[in-house]
């Protein structure tokens, strides 16, 4: 062959180099999806044993309000009525939910309309350091201040759900906090300056302009704090009561899907019906994060149609 024909079809070294990184990423990237696919397939392969295994409706799993696997009701079927743990999950992830929302809104626009200056010396290292703080410190914050703090006001233990949405409120703040502040952030210039050569007024802009422009990216901040609010466990289960009882308010000791599988996964016996019922909360919990994961992106598509 030709000298000269040979060296331009030989591969250069930048093309080699290329050629392997996108083999490595392609590795990389399979991996991920494999460690995916295997936890899904493991946590619904123990989470629907009690389903297939040991004959559970599941129906009566989600709708039924007594939790106590190693017992059987009149009829003979065990006890495993997850709807207290639903209900308290739900309950604290939108009620701490709707509480950070205002706040996070308020200080996104403090950070970027009103005052970047100080909103980035005061409050941006603020919401760093909240973010750094383990969860056992809420947790322990929440029992020594919070509970007190209702059971003085309202009566009764402390615990409940209101105490599990503030120690929740202030742990989700910072998330949707910053994503609200990256979604003001992104909106572009020429909105602004457009709307004040309009005549509207500064508050006019940021409201009717600003704000309605970075909905879709609030929206999915605000999700993303749900999500987080849903699957914590320990500073929640400090505060909540761990009653796995129907709340009957919001100041009435409750439980969670999280604090229920912290506090009993370790008492059971891999197979039997009490280890099963838990590892169906823990498919239950999976499937909300993926729900809330997929709300997301569709949050995120229609954003980008309206832009």
């Amino acid at each position: 062959m030709d000298p000269i024909r040979e060296a331009m079809l030989k591969k250069s070294r930048s093309a080699k180099l290329e050629q392997r990184g996108k083999l490595i990423s392609l590795l990389c990237i399979s991996l991920i999806v494999i460690v995916v696919v295997a936890i899904f397939f493991f946590v619904a392969s123990k989470g629907l044993a009690t389903f297939f295994q040991n004959k559970i409706n599941l129906w009566s799993f989600l709708s039924k309000s007594v939790w106590n696997p190693s017992v059987k009701d009149a009829h003979g079927n065990p006890e495993v009525g997850a709807l207290p743990m639903i209900v308290g999950s739900f309950g604290v992830t939108f009620l701490s939910a709707i509480i950070a929302t205002p706040f996070a809104v308020g200080a996104g626009i403090f950070m970027t309309e009103i005052s970047r200056k100080w909103g980035q010396k005061i409050l941006q290292p603020v919401i760093e350091l909240l973010v750094g703080i383990p969860s056992v410190v809420y947790g322990f914050i929440g029992l020594s201040v919070i509970v007190p703090f209702i059971r003085h006001i309202f009566g009764g233990t402390g615990f409940g759900i209101l105490a599990g949405t503030f120690v929740l409120f202030v742990m989700i703040l910072p998330t949707v906090t910053s994503m609200t502040v990256d979604a003001l952030k992104a909106v572009p210039r020429h909105y602004r300056e457009a709307s004040l050569a309009l005549g509207a007024t500064r508050w006019q802009t940021t409201y009717r302009v600003v704000l309605r422009a970075a909905i879709p990216g609030i929206l999915t901040g605000i999700v993303f704090g749900m999500a987080r609010a849903f699957g914590e466990a320990l500073a929640v289960q400090m505060v909540i009561g761990n009653a796995a009882l129907l709340p009957k308010n919001l100041v009435s000791p409750a439980s969670t899907l999280t604090s229920v599988l912290t506090s009993g996964i370790g008492n059971t016996v891999m197979g039997s019906l009490d280890n099963n019922a838990l590892w169906s909360l823990a498919l239950l919990l999976l499937l909300m994060s993926l729900a809330f994961n997929l709300l997301i992106r569709w949050i995120g598509k229609k954003g980008e149609l309206n832009k």
